[in-house]
């Protein structure tokens, strides 16, 4: 689906994302001259181009009415406000692409779209292909079981199914646990998120293996808390971050821009509270309060006086 709205120009967003990879940053341009391929293509079509996910609340998923909603594209906002005044253009349009977990990579490498707004990892595999932002959240691969299940821990599942959405970093962490352990797992892939809920649901599978926040947020949204439950240990470390193409240090630096700006300003937690804390707008409410590890992420992009900076 591709859907283009007129944004108005806000600083609510932000975002706070790994950066993988080091490269010198360009000041802001005069006339549009001197852009970078992402940033020039952008100011000739009035066109951001923001990757979204439909079923990874809070991060990117869709309302009531379709729309896509979330912190991560709340973050993209506030991108999207810098890329602006950096191409001199105070009228972009978004132009949300639908994206999943197997071809997110592939939609920013082959510039389909410019920004991919969801729940990504950032590692140093996935850093060969395409940039990414500061940290903007820490997760890690937990179960998701039937409430009356007997597994607790990732051993209960010896020769058990597991489903796992494809294209993501937990995927490879089953595999991984599953050799280590030498578990016998039988591990099935889904396309994405809901999909791996409802093979959970219809009893095809054990346990959903994914990030433990994207758990929450989807025991949250169809209301299964007396279902389901969240279990384990971590079997990965998952920093989130936005992705964007590699090799454009000035793109880097309006993403880093953006960033900085929505933690000098104190903007940042709030942003956090609102959709970690507070009833998002579908009706769930998730009650993940900030982390000190990410607090301490947000409070070294403070730039301003008296800030960690």
């Amino acid at each position: 689906m591709h859907r283009a709205r007129w944004r108005p120009i806000r600083a609510e967003g932000l975002v706070l994302a790994v950066c993988l990879l080091a490269a010198p940053a360009f000041g802001q341009t005069a006339g549009g001259e001197g852009l970078s391929p992402t940033l020039a293509n952008i100011k000739a079509t009035h066109t951001v181009r923001i990757g979204y996910r439909e079923a990874s609340p809070p991060f990117s998923f869709l309302d009531h009415s379709n729309r896509p909603i979330g912190y991560s594209l709340e973050l993209c906002d506030a991108i999207v406000d810098e890329i602006a005044a950096e191409v001199d253009d105070a009228n972009l349009k978004i132009d949300y692409v639908k994206v999943t977990s197997d071809d997110r990579i592939p939609a920013v490498v082959d510039k389909k779209i410019d920004l991919e707004c969801g729940s990504t990892t950032a590692n140093a595999e996935r850093g060969k292909q395409v940039a990414f932002s500061p940290l903007m959240f820490v997760a890690g691969t937990k179960l998701m079981v039937p409430k009356a299940s007997r597994v607790n821990q990732v051993a209960d599942l010896k020769g058990k199914t597991v489903v796992v959405t494809k294209g993501t970093t937990n995927e490879q962490a089953m595999h991984n646990v599953d050799a280590k352990l030498s578990l016998g797992l039988n591990i099935v892939t889904a396309g994405d998120h809901d999909q791996s809920y409802q093979t959970l649901v219809d009893g095809k599978a054990d346990a959903f293996a994914t990030d433990d926040i994207l758990l929450y947020g989807l025991i949250a949204r169809h209301k299964s808390q007396d279902k389901f439950r969240v279990t384990g240990d971590y079997l990965s470390y998952d920093p989130y971050g936005i992705m964007y193409r590699k090799g454009e240090p000035q793109m880097k630096d309006v993403v880093e821009r953006a960033f900085r700006k929505l933690a000098s300003n104190r903007d940042i937690v709030p942003l956090y509270n609102k959709w970690f804390v507070a009833r998002l707008p579908t009706g769930e409410k998730l009650n993940v309060a900030l982390s000190p590890q990410l607090e301490e992420a947000f409070k070294a992009l403070d730039d301003s006086a008296g800030g960690a900076n």
